[in-house]
């Protein structure tokens, strides 16, 4: 595998996207449980807050050490390797650190193009379907702990199979489900919500604003990205959405989910097209992401909310070609 070749005697380390989600977390530790089989030493990093009970739950259950950014910043330097994991850099999701970004594996669309040494950038449902296909490739052995976690990181960002899957990820489930501990699997499955989380559902319910179908609301307190995320999938499941966008604001930022339905809608292009010239944003057909920084917040005018549901609604009335009425 050229990337083992690429890391050499270099000091490593996976960074995941700001926020790892069970998908991030499950495929830096595949990937360091990989380089090391091969005696490449990595360090697992983020920057930003792991804000999921059950993201928090697989490093626990998987005893796997992930460490903020602000532990190492003053250790990390210009000559010390990246690899980026279910991110991208220049992403808009994902901190651009001191070392030398070498390498990226990732599930996402790119929208902006930046040269690594090694790329394995594919559509496919989760960045973890990936890091198993190496393990197969490879034939590395696998313990039962990094198939469940590779697994359940599957599981979560296709939404149990229902939301993006190609046939990749459908011969990599057939391939980790015998590997998984099945006692673990059930404990990562379940109490998966805190009683906090029930505002954000709370707010997003007081507030949601349906024009034909396209469900809009916004959460005036600060969410982490994974529960807007959360709300975003629990407003699509309403029989009369289709496309649900919910945003959080927060103190840096207002922070966007958006999830569609439709063929007519890539949501990733939604998104991007939607936040160029106010921040950034993109992700797949199905589920995206994006955010406007606290500076640019005053391009939206005196009234944020009226000027956010009208870029959407005129967007996608434009993409499908008909109006879209309140």
């Amino acid at each position: 595998m050229k990337l083992i070749e690429f890391c050499g005697s270099k000091k490593v380390y996976i960074q995941t996207h700001n926020f790892p989600d069970p998908d991030a977390i499950a495929s830096a530790y595949g990937l360091q449980t990989l380089l090391a089989h091969y005696g490449v030493p990595s360090v697992l990093c983020y920057h930003g807050k792991i804000d999921k009970l059950s993201t928090r739950k697989m490093t626990e259950l998987f005893h796997i050490d992930i460490f903020p950014y602000t532990d190492f910043e003053k250790e990390m330097n210009a000559e010390d390797y990246i690899i980026c994991v279910d991110s991208q850099k220049s992403g808009g999701n994902i901190l651009d650190l001191e070392g030398c970004e070498i390498a990226c594996i990732d599930h996402h669309p790119t929208y902006v193009e930046e040269n690594y040494q090694y790329s394995d950038i594919r559509i496919v449902g989760s960045c973890a379907t990936l890091i198993a296909e190496y393990f197969q490739k490879l034939n590395v052995p696998m313990t039962a702990d990094v198939a469940t976690a590779l697994l359940y990181g599957m599981k979560m960002d296709t939404a149990h199979f229902t939301r993006g899957v190609t046939l990749l990820d459908i011969d990599m489930f057939k391939y980790l489900f015998p590997k998984m501990d099945e006692e673990k699997m059930t404990d990562l499955e379940k109490n998966t919500m805190e009683f906090n989380d029930l505002k954000a559902y709370g707010s997003a319910i007081e507030n949601i604003r349906v024009y034909d179908n396209v469900g809009i609301a916004a959460i005036p307190f600060e969410c982490p990205d994974s529960l807007i995320a959360l709300v975003a999938d629990f407003i699509l499941s309403l029989e009369e959405v289709e496309i649900a966008v919910i945003y959080s604001y927060r103190a840096k930022e207002i922070k966007f989910s958006v999830r569609s339905e439709m063929a007519s809608v890539h949501a990733g292009k939604l998104i991007n097209r939607i936040l160029k010239g106010y921040g950034n944003g993109g992700g797949h057909a199905e589920m995206a992401g994006g955010s406007i920084s606290n500076e640019n917040i005053k391009l939206l005018g005196a009234y944020p909310d009226d000027t956010i549901r009208d870029l959407f609604v005129n967007a996608i009335a434009e993409m499908e070609g008909r109006e879209i009425r309140s």
